[in-house]
């Protein structure tokens, strides 16, 4: 029998007081996306939702916001966290728990995925405190204000970068934030925006990077060129030395920006990176697109930008401008669809929709802002994802096991287990994640052919595995996703690494053979 609503707002009300203790503000058991969608390369590769369809808990502080990560059922049960206030050193600490790794002197999403961290009410600042993400997919962070995050000084936070990504990190947006420093690296700051180790399926959309020597990278040197797949659109950047962003490797798609002020140099594209540069504006700037500071060239494709009293230098060793007439060098495709603003409206429109706290405006291309569409319902079909065959134990594969013979390597274990269990053709060895999330993977020293798996539980562990995606790990593409084991077939592909990803399970899951077949 249902309560009174009386007696049913004395309760509620009880658990916020309890609650608001320890930080967390709220509790609800259904939450809802972030507002708007996912746009740019977060779109690809199955989609971004983030903590969609999970419970939405409320926090105001650090610990409060680990708290709410660590208390899931597991490491990828759906959560949106809403953040209002001052986030900082002092209010956050380490939590553990089985669903989540977590640091006391970051806000760090680890081994985690399909988490949304949203900023509410008067608004949430992360104060010297970055944002850490590793080894996870599927996040969103939204209206939020990350400044003055330290590598150097006091207090120090996440190597001095207000985001940094890293490790196998997949489908992230970040939307409508606004990220700054105080000076650069001489003054203790690093980047605002960094991917790194492959890191791939990311945007960046309407926020306000400023007053920091670094923009932001994709790889961290010439030879992390494992990243890409990165939009970046309707961002104000400010005041910034160099790397709007840096690329190295990978593919990335930048328009409608609005520059101002790159006092060294802009857009670095170098080490083979390609990026198509649409509808930007660049104003009272220098060198804004090129390959700096290398010898090793990127490329790029540019129509429509705007560039008002900017300087170039003249081509040397290791100094290529795009300018001061820039042209296209080489050809980008974009796999999504998209609207763009004229550049010439780019700074109105960017001024009025960038950062957090304005109203998550954003733009359809009529340069006028909009208000955000409301949140997709994650129900709803992708026409982006993969096809998701459901795998059909009934349906062995003929021929020879790849897998024997070949290495083995994965971004999660639990103690006692091997990678090296899943391909030496031995059901009574397994290798098991550190929860029920993880991945494992069957790589070869030269390009192998393969279109069909064969996942075999362990004896004792059938059913357990639950959701999972199978990776072409040097390219980052989803070749199927689906729930439990058994045999999967894909179109035929040629690759060095292929990736077993667990993101969802009924328990621990146990792989015992990660068969691999040419067809």
């Amino acid at each position: 029998m249902r309560r009174p609503v009386a007696l049913r707002l004395q309760a509620a009300l009880g658990t916020l007081a309890l609650a608001a203790a320890t930080g967390v503000v709220l509790s609800m058991p259904e939450a809802a996306a972030a507002a708007g969608g996912a746009t740019g390369y977060a779109t690809q590769n199955g989609g971004t939702t983030g903590g969609a369809g999970g419970q939405t808990v409320r926090a105001t502080t650090g610990t409060a916001i680990h708290q709410a990560l660590c208390g899931r059922a597991d490491s990828a049960t759906p959560i949106t966290i809403e953040v209002e206030g001052t986030i900082n050193h002092g209010n956050t600490s380490k939590v553990s728990g089985d669903s989540c790794s977590t640091a006391a002197d970051k806000i760090e999403l680890k081994q985690i995925s399909n988490v949304t961290i949203v900023g509410v009410g008067s608004g949430a600042v992360f104060d010297q405190l970055g944002i850490h993400i590793r080894e996870s997919s599927n996040i969103i962070i939204q209206n939020v204000t990350v400044r003055n995050v330290k590598k150097s000084g006091s207090p120090t936070s996440n190597g001095g970068d207000a985001i940094g990504m890293e490790s196998d990190v997949r489908n992230v947006w970040v939307d409508h934030t606004t990220l700054e420093a105080s000076g650069g690296e001489s003054a203790g700051y690093d980047g605002l925006f960094d991917m790194k180790d492959n890191t791939q399926y990311v945007t960046l959309s309407y926020s306000v990077l400023r007053n920091s020597g670094r923009g932001g990278l994709i790889g961290s040197s010439e030879s992390d060129v494992s990243n890409g797949y990165v939009t970046f659109h309707h961002n104000k950047y400010e005041n910034i030395d160099s790397r709007t962003p840096l690329l190295r490797g990978g593919t990335s798609h930048i328009y409608n920006n609005h520059y101002v002020s790159l006092n060294e140099s802009g857009i670095n594209s170098r080490a083979g990176a390609k990026a198509k540069v649409d509808n930007n504006y660049f104003e009272d700037s220098k060198d804004v697109l090129g390959t700096f500071y290398t010898d090793q060239a990127g490329y790029w494709q540019v129509s429509g930008n705007i560039f008002d009293n900017v300087t170039w230098s003249e081509p040397g060793e290791d100094t290529n401008p795009a300018g001061p007439d820039p042209r296209s060098n080489t050809t980008v495709s974009i796999p999504y669809s998209y609207g763009l603003d004229a550049a010439s409206c780019v700074p109105a429109v960017v001024s009025a929709t960038a950062g957090a706290n304005k109203g998550l405006k954003v733009s359809d291309g009529s340069c006028t802002p909009q208000n955000p569409d409301p949140s997709p319902d994650p129900t709803d079909p992708d026409p982006t994802d993969p096809t998701e065959p459901s795998p059909d134990p009934t349906d062995p594969p003929s021929g020879t096991n790849l897998s024997i013979g070949a290495g083995a390597d994965g971004s999660s274990k639990a103690s006692g287990t091997s990678y090296g269990n899943v391909r030496d053709g031995d059901m009574g060895t397994y290798w098991s994640p550190a929860g029920t999330t993880g991945s494992v993977s069957v790589k070869w020293s030269s390009p192998t052919t393969v279109s069909k798996v064969a996942i075999r539980e362990a004896a004792g562990s059938a059913g357990a595995i639950g959701s999972y995606r199978l990776l072409d790990h040097g390219t980052g593409t989803v070749l199927a996703t689906g729930s439990g084991a058994g045999v999967i077939s894909f179109p035929a592909v040629s690759l060095t690494k292929l990736t077993f990803e667990s993101t969802g399970a009924s328990g621990t899951p146990k792989v015992a053979e990660f068969e691999t077949y040419a067809g």
